[in-house]
């Protein structure tokens, strides 16, 4: 598994920007799977941030452990694939009480051009393959 996955997984919660009408919007997140090589993240279509990574899909996630943070930004594309919802299910089983494949509002999404950095207090930066 990635090293961005992996951290993502061990903080649990971590914070996803989007824009909308040309102003930042942050929210709690909190699930993800690598899938493909690629790391994606997780949302309904019903929700203001669908709307907004489908209106402008760049993106940035930002994660604390209490030692080192994340950074990551990139663009959100929408994968339908059954697939990759499968695999977003069975890595976060939590969602299974919320969202099934075929529900019609459950939505994944995968972060292209993908740069992502990890940083700690004590200076070090280290930028991270998926």
């Amino acid at each position: 598994m990635s090293k961005v996955v992996d951290f993502l997984n061990e903080i649990k919660v971590y914070y996803l920007a989007t824009v909308e009408e040309g102003e930042a919007r942050v929210r709690p997140i909190g699930a993800t799977v690598e899938f493909k090589g690629r790391v994606y993240l997780a949302t309904n279509n019903q929700k203001d941030m669908f709307k907004q990574i489908t209106n402008n899909p760049s993106i940035a996630v930002s994660g604390f452990n209490g030692d080192k943070w994340i950074r990551i930004t990139g663009n959100a594309v929408v994968d339908n694939t059954i697939e990759a919802k499968s695999a977003m299910l069975e890595a976060n089983p939590d969602l299974k009480h919320m969202y099934s494949v075929d529900d019609g509002i459950f939505e994944v999404f995968y972060i292209d051009n993908m740069k992502a950095t990890l940083s700690s207090f004590a200076g070090d930066t280290i930028e991270l393959e998926n």
